[in-house]
């Protein structure tokens, strides 16, 4: 005890009790964490990995018209042949590159939609009878949704932009289809009409149909935000999320509708329907008379 007391009055007994408790402290801390720094470097390594694959698939797929450094490319006379991508985001990459419209076959004044390329086609079938086939099916797309994925990783990272929206902020159930309905018809129906049919523009460009199936609410969400090719940005100080979220209600809603009458015509309203029976009831009706009025009448019998 003596021994103690006397070590204890010594001058660096203090800094050896501090050197002891940060030891003791290191140690403890040593051996509860290293799981947590091993799968933040794992998540570090792999996020490397998807980022090297997405530019591997840009210099394959997209480096040949944007430029190796996605700078964009002119021709000889300074005339753009296709734009940056520095600042477009990751909403821009998987909207154009999901829809088949980049990479472009053949550029003219709009990109048409089209089936994407296998490596980036995310909505291939998979409801394969068939166990093999159903499994090879799964895979590929998959991959398919990796590569679009790391594309888009890869170019929101030269310059930042905005992201691919999450799920809850594209579903339908939640938005408000009232507020919806109105504002499309405001932002969007001069256009796209107000039932989402597309519709004729200037310079050969016009506008998509959005009464497919085909066309998601996360695609949907992504042009308002992007603005692609001839379509206007709206970004969030323009429409809110919560608006744009309403919008997709709007258009998911109005694209499930039955049609009773059979054809919907375009579901433009009265004046479609009326002038299809004006035609066709008044065209009957004058082949009709032109049939009747086309007999000769029978001669009459002498009695």
């Amino acid at each position: 005890m003596k021994r103690i007391t006397a070590w204890r009055r010594r001058p660096w007994a203090g800094y050896a009790v501090v050197l002891a408790a940060l030891a003791a402290i290191g140690a403890i801390y040593a051996g509860f964490s290293p799981r947590t720094d091993r799968a933040e470097a794992q998540t570090t390594a792999q996020a490397a990995q998807d980022l090297k694959n997405g530019q591997q698939l840009f210099n394959k797929n997209c480096a040949s018209c944007h430029g190796l450094n996605a700078e964009g490319t002119k021709d000889a006379k300074g005339n753009p042949i296709a734009p940056s991508l520095i600042g477009v985001g990751a909403a821009s990459v998987d909207f154009q590159v999901g829809t088949g419209r980049m990479p472009a076959a053949n550029p003219g004044a709009q990109m048409p939609r089209k089936t994407p390329i296998p490596e980036f086609n995310t909505s291939i079938k998979t409801d394969y009878e068939e166990k093999d086939k159903r499994e090879a099916a799964e895979k590929q797309k998959a991959q398919a949704e990796k590569n679009l994925s790391d594309l888009s990783a890869y170019v929101a990272s030269l310059g930042g932009g905005p992201a691919v929206p999450p799920a809850s902020a594209v579903d339908p159930k939640t938005g408000d289809v009232a507020l919806g309905g109105k504002l499309f018809r405001t932002n969007c129906a001069q256009c796209h009409n107000f039932t989402g049919q597309g519709g004729a523009l200037t310079g050969g460009k016009y506008a998509p149909s959005l009464s497919n199936s085909d066309v998601t609410p996360t695609q949907m969400y992504e042009a308002m935000l992007t603005g692609p090719q001839a379509m206007p940005v709206f970004n969030d100080t323009t429409l809110t999320p919560k608006d744009k979220q309403a919008i997709i209600a709007y258009l998911v809603q109005t694209r499930e509708e039955p049609n009773p009458g059979g054809n919907g015509l375009g579901r433009i309203g009265p004046v479609t329907e009326g002038l299809a029976g004006w035609l066709v009831g008044i065209g009957l009706l004058v082949l009709a008379a032109m049939w009747i009025t086309a007999k000769k009448p029978k001669k009459l019998k002498k009695s």
